[in-house]
């Protein structure tokens, strides 16, 4: 194999090791609070437990963890219905356990982001209960998306909208008013063209910034702001509109009004706080959330959505640090999270295939025997994938387990799943509960080391193997992989810039960046040669001089 240097696509010009700037960067570690760690044994996870886990925290090597809702919540979608946006769910803390769990983590060098859901709150926040106890057209309802039904009774909702989680998007009120969900019955939408609630969320990130948070989350980005006319659309006339800036529900040019307002209440804080938009939206629309004068950052889900294809990944990488480089920013690179199906699953069933939709739900409506899953080569295709990205300019977003090489858990009986898109679709979707499973801590007890009692989600008996503990003896394990390669990347990291060199194979991947560190990925099956320079780190072991398939080697060369 032969390697030639050919003038590629910069990334970003940010260094890490400025305060101001350090999530440009930076390896941050999502938590799913009730599936991390659990310290009063309720058997959901809690913020105590968070704090105790700080010092593995510390010695996995990430710059900042990021927290998934922790707000008082009935769980109508996994802590996503807040009742209270300034408040800690008494299941799993109080606000002085917040603020031991951010003290432990400064002090150990790990900063804080947090999850806001601006879209919608629950239906048990106060300003939902005082809605449905003020009559139609008072102010109270306003702060929501009220609406008279159709029909000559209004009993027939404002529009036949579905809501994301399946079922009607409008659920009517006692007095025959409706409302409007973009998701559960249970998350009311919030009417951003409300002063009151633009303040209110002002004030919100204010509060959790004044508390030690650097960052948020933002959920569901692209869908605040709507134009909703007198006469709604149908359906049909929603699905065929373009998203360009001027569709009723979502990505509205409008939404950046409120980013700006955002962005002026980050920068009174030293160092600045900063916002990660998640957008579902077109590639070229996603860079605006993250403008200085807006977030500052925008998830790009590329990669969740890719086959472990070496063109596929090119033309991912290409793309997105074009993006962030236009508009100042730095991209962002995520292989799971709480949404998806665990990428070394993924990664185990075969190619997805043009309309067949995000990898893995088919194999998981098949209660996890169809297609059949090759859970070795899946692995071995994530650590490969894993250095691949953790050798990339820009943030690196790990989800809770990966470290662990976790699989999506498929056998979760129906009576114990959670997630509300189980119940209102179980014909297309069994929901997110197998990648939000308790991780395993220990090979024994009855949670496996995630509390003293039992688990909210069973934990299969396979996780045992995958357990902390285990790995913590096995230097060749996935867990201590991770440990070296965060550790590798905190010295090899600089200007947000890569180079990509021709490899005379469309199966294997190179980049160089400043310094001499070159990424070399084998998306193949077959062995080539390993190219000259000094092997630091590969995903699996090498031998004769060779990269074997599904292998990814950081070189100084």
């Amino acid at each position: 194999m032969t390697f030639r240097t050919t003038p590629g696509e910069s990334g970003l010009p940010a260094e890490l090791a400025v305060d101001p700037d350090w999530w440009r960067q930076a390896v941050v570690y999502q938590i799913y609070p009730r599936s991390f760690a659990d310290a009063d044994g309720n058997g959901i996870g809690d913020l105590r437990g968070i704090t105790s886990r700080v010092p593995y925290l510390r010695d996995l090597g990430v710059d900042a963890v990021w927290l998934s809702p922790f707000y008082p919540s009935a769980l109508a979608d996994g802590g996503y219905d807040v009742d209270d946006y300034r408040d800690v769910d008494p299941k799993i803390g109080t606000l002085d356990d917040f603020d031991a769990m951010a003290a432990t983590l400064s002090a150990a060098g790990i900063k804080l982001v947090v999850d806001i859901v601006p879209n919608h709150s629950s239906d048990r926040h106060m300003w939902f209960r005082e809605a449905l106890a003020a009559p139609p057209g008072s102010p109270a309802r306003d702060r929501y998306i009220f609406r008279e039904g159709n029909g000559p009774d209004g009993s027939l909702p404002p529009a036949d909208w579905t809501s994301a989680f399946g079922g009607p998007a409008w659920t009517r009120v006692p007095d025959g008013q409706w409302y409007l969900h973009t998701f559960a019955r249970e998350q009311p939408d919030l009417n951003w063209d409300h002063p009151q609630v633009r303040e209110d969320f002002l004030r919100t990130l204010r509060f959790w910034s004044d508390r030690g948070v650097h960052g948020f989350r933002v959920d569901v980005a692209n869908g605040l702001v709507k134009n909703l006319p007198e006469k709604l659309p149908t359906q049909a006339e929603l699905d065929a509109t373009p998203q360009d800036g001027h569709h009723p529900l979502l990505d509205r040019d409008e939404v950046h009004e409120v980013y700006e307002a955002w962005r002026e209440v980050f920068d009174e804080y030293d160092p600045p706080r900063f916002g990660i938009a998640e957008a579902w939206v077109a590639p070229e629309r996603r860079a605006r959330y993250a403008s200085p004068r807006g977030l500052g950052q925008a998830f790009n889900f590329d990669l969740l959505e890719a086959n472990f294809d070496a063109g596929e990944f090119r033309e991912i990488v290409t793309f997105n640090l074009e993006s962030a480089r236009k508009v100042g920013s730095s991209s962002t690179w995520v292989l799971s999270n709480h949404d998806v199906v665990r990428h070394a699953t993924r990664y185990g069933l075969p190619h997805a295939v043009g309309g067949e939709g995000r990898i893995g739900v088919r194999w998981l409506l098949n209660g996890g025997r169809e297609p059949v899953l090759d859970a070795e080569a899946g692995l071995r295709r994530a650590r490969a994938a894993t250095l691949f990205k953790l050798a990339l300019p820009g943030s690196a977003y790990l989800y809770q387990g990966e470290e662990l090489g976790l699989h999506e858990v498929a056998e979760i009986p129906d009576e114990a799943r959670q997630d509300p898109a189980f119940f209102r679709g179980r014909e297309v979707s069994v929901g997110r509960d197998g990648c939000r499973v308790p991780i395993p801590w220990t090979a024994e007890g009855p949670s496996l080391g995630f509390g003293p009692g039992q688990a909210h989600l069973p934990q299969p008996s396979w996780f045992a193997d995958y357990a902390v503990s285990v790995q913590e003896e096995d230097q060749g394990s996935t867990l201590n992989l991770y440990r070296r390669a965060l550790e590798l990347r905190r010295g090899l990291r600089n200007e947000g810039s890569l180079e990509w060199v021709e490899t005379g194979t469309g199966q294997v991947l190179a980049f160089r960046r400043p310094g001499g560190w070159l990424c070399v990925t084998n998306f193949g099956d077959l062995p080539v040669d390993l190219p000259e320079g000094e092997v630091l780190l590969s995903s699996a072991p090498l031998t004769g001089g060779l990269l074997p398939g599904a292998t990814t080697v950081w070189l100084r060369a």
